[in-house]
């Protein structure tokens, strides 16, 4: 069952930015489509404790089942419980997070690619396999960890 939560976290992510144009106190979540990751002038970005805290959890829940999704040993169920576990820190980073507008804009899109990666993971794109979801979700932590400063992050090696 989806969360109400996760379907207002849905709906934010897919309104474009000048939705929120103006209201400067709400936090803004969105991913456009074409938007690429940057870098602040050169640097990473700035982050916070509920961002570090909750990019550290989706890491570890990442990473423990990378291996097991690659050599094809994770059950529809796990997948699943994979999906609902990175969701819920997804909420948290929506709920708690305070980061300047530059780099909320930054985060979103990330957040966005890591979605895809749970809608892969979770069976919502059915052409595509759930092992491949892990592995795009993956892939968007470690463009975290390049583009967010975040002491001691570590990249997540990815299969062959």
């Amino acid at each position: 069952m989806t969360s109400p939560n996760f379907l207002l976290l849905a709906i934010a992510l897919t309104l474009p930015l000048s939705t929120f144009a103006g209201e400067p106190s709400k936090h803004e979540h969105s991913a456009a489509a074409h938007a690429k990751l940057t870098l602040n002038a050169g640097k990473k970005w700035a982050t916070d404790a509920p961002l570090r805290q909750a990019m550290n959890n989706i890491r570890s829940t990442v990473a423990t089942a990378l291996p097991e999704a690659h050599h094809g040993k994770l059950t529809p169920e796990q997948y699943d419980a994979l999906g609902n576990d990175v969701n819920a820190q997804i909420t948290s980073i929506v709920q708690n997070c305070k980061l300047s507008p530059k780099a909320d804009a930054q985060i979103h899109i990330l957040l966005g690619e890591i979605m895809n990666g749970i809608d892969i993971a979770t069976g919502k794109q059915l052409n595509q396999e759930r092992a491949l979801g892990v592995i795009k979700i993956a892939q968007s932590l470690n463009n975290y960890g390049k583009y967010f400063d975040h002491a001691d992050w570590q990249t997540i090696k990815l299969p062959h």
